[in-house]
């Protein structure tokens, strides 16, 4: 018994080095790109790539993730960050389109990988539906943080998260169908088919509400940040995994909770201090998970197999961008044409390029059985087409964006808000002093001294305010954007204040949604 606990005390030290190893990388690559100015065009996440696949070349070997891990430990919160960061509003105004994306797009990007395989390449059957089902699942995590940061529209980046965030779901449950097709266990009917995909989705949506709801009404009774926040991540792991006990999609019950918990929990159960405490905490959370699961990415590649698999890779990558070309642009003409969506063409060649693929499909991948004859094909062809969407498109989206005039002014839109919230803290801070100029123990003198500093600094912010609209009159529609969001939050605030203290039994609908169309 010592023995063996010692055997096990040495394997914990072992992966906690290794854990540290790849903690430290990782941050060292973060901070590159404050060191050398020209890797700041570079996202994170494919820099982070970038260096595992120099460590893979150099043979050095950081870690080695199983499936199941990046499957249980990694990808539930990447989902339920990118879920409470989604606001229902515009989720709801672009539904269709996103679910024919993540459903019959999966559906084409399946079917047409397969094909494509089999015929061109003499891959059977089985083993292209098994690649074409790992390369459906869309990750764009490092795509969206760029369209953040150069100031694209809120709605593509609603509209790439959005279909991301379904579409893993389809993607799992697609897979999961094929592995056990593949291995005799299941018959490939239209029927079983849809009856296993309604169940896996149903459970999905049944225990992520129950647990969303739970937790929301639950957080009512009390104001504690940290306990809240330690909530949001029980019930991130917690909605993930009793939906894949029960058989249904986890992918789906995070996404479900998620969602439900940012739009509707977070307003009547959490207090704005508590709110900004777990936003904070989980955007750290998926900085911290990103940057171990990329650089692993790019760590485990085998430079052997990709090279004794480029004609597949190749012709996977081809069918893989083709498929995607299809379905973006067919689903999009049906979606405009009969639900006057008006998504224009350069948002759907963006949303065509920007479909990287990550994480999802690389774990996929990797839990392919052994028993099923071309395993190996399938590793190497999944790893290849994913290196290739993430270094060859992800360094590419930002030139597209340029050519297609999508970036946004996202410089002039911080550097108005700061000079917006710099203002109405010394509005504040004037309103103070007028309100302690007579208090026992402080100087009339001092008092009016900082409020002449005060005002006059108050008035040249609005001088500078005022300016900054003059030169660039674009920015007025950002100012507005800015105030009907503003009237959104005071309504719907109001709403969850009357909830916290007993007076309304459910939150109402918004009523300025009526008239206000925020974009």
């Amino acid at each position: 018994m010592a023995i063996e606990s010692a055997v096990e005390g040495a394997a914990v030290e072992a992966n906690l080095k290794q854990f540290l190893l790849v903690l430290s990388v990782s941050l060292g690559v973060a901070t590159l790109t404050r060191v050398f100015s020209w890797l700041r065009h570079i996202p994170y996440t494919l820099l982070l790539v970038i260096v595992g696949l120099l460590l893979a070349l150099a043979d050095v070997r950081l870690v080695y993730l199983s499936p199941s891990l990046i499957l249980s430990i990694f990808l539930p919160p990447l989902l339920f960050e990118a879920a409470w960061n989604l606001r229902w509003a515009d989720l709801k105004r672009d539904m269709l389109p996103i679910c024919l994306y993540a459903v019959i797009g999966v559906v084409i990007s399946i079917a047409g990988v397969a094909i494509g395989l089999n015929q061109i390449t003499g891959l059977s059957l089985s083993a292209a539906l098994l690649i074409g089902a790992c390369l459906s699942a869309t990750d764009p995590i490092s795509v969206t943080a760029l369209f953040r940061e150069l100031g694209t529209s809120k709605r593509l980046i609603t509209l790439m998260e959005g279909e991301s965030l379904f579409n893993d779901g389809m993607a799992v449950v697609s897979f999961g169908f094929l592995v056990t097709s593949s291995l005799g266990n299941a018959e490939l009917a239209l029927q079983p088919i849809l009856v296993q995909f309604v169940k896996v989705v149903g459970i999905g949506i049944a225990v992520g509400g129950l647990i969303g709801f739970g937790i929301s009404y639950l957080t009512q009774r009390f104001d504690l940040p940290l306990v809240e926040q330690s909530f949001t991540l029980v019930s991130a792991y917690g909605a993930y995994l009793i939906t894949d006990d029960l058989g249904g999609s986890g992918v789906i019950g995070v996404v479900t909770t998620s969602l439900i918990l940012g739009n509707f929990g977070s307003r009547i159960g959490m207090s704005a201090r508590t709110r900004l405490v777990v936003s904070d905490f989980w955007e750290f959370l998926a900085f911290f998970v990103n940057s171990i699961i990329f650089l692993v990415i790019g760590d485990q590649i085998r430079f052997t197999l990709l090279r004794d698999n480029l004609g597949i890779i190749a012709t996977t990558v081809a069918g893989m961008i083709l498929t995607r070309a299809i379905a973006i642009y067919f689903l999009g003409f049906l979606s405009n044409r009969f639900a006057n969506s008006q998504i224009s063409v350069r948002k759907q060649t963006v949303l065509w390029w920007g479909g990287l693929r990550g994480a999802v499909s690389i774990a996929l991948a990797l839990s392919v059985p052994i028993s099923i004859p071309e395993r190996g094909a399938v590793i190497a062809t999944v790893f290849g087409s994913v290196l290739f969407t993430l270094l060859v498109q992800g360094l590419t989206i930002q030139p597209l964006l340029e050519k297609l005039q999508l970036i946004g002014d996202q410089p002039l839109r911080q550097r108005y808000l700061e000079l917006v919230a710099r203002q109405a803290a010394l509005n504040r801070v004037q309103q103070h002093l007028s309100q302690i100029d007579k208090r026992p123990g402080i100087e009339p003198e001092f008092c009016s001294y900082l409020e002449t500093q005060v005002d006059e600094k108050i008035k040249q912010l609005s001088a500078e305010v005022d300016q900054l609209q003059e030169e660039f009159p674009n920015l007025g529609n950002f100012v507005t954007e800015q105030l009907v969001d503003e009237l959104l939050m005071t309504e719907v605030d109001t709403y969850a204040e009357f909830i916290r203290l007993g007076r309304l039994n459910q939150e109402l609908s918004p009523f300025l949604l009526k008239f206000l169309n925020p974009k």
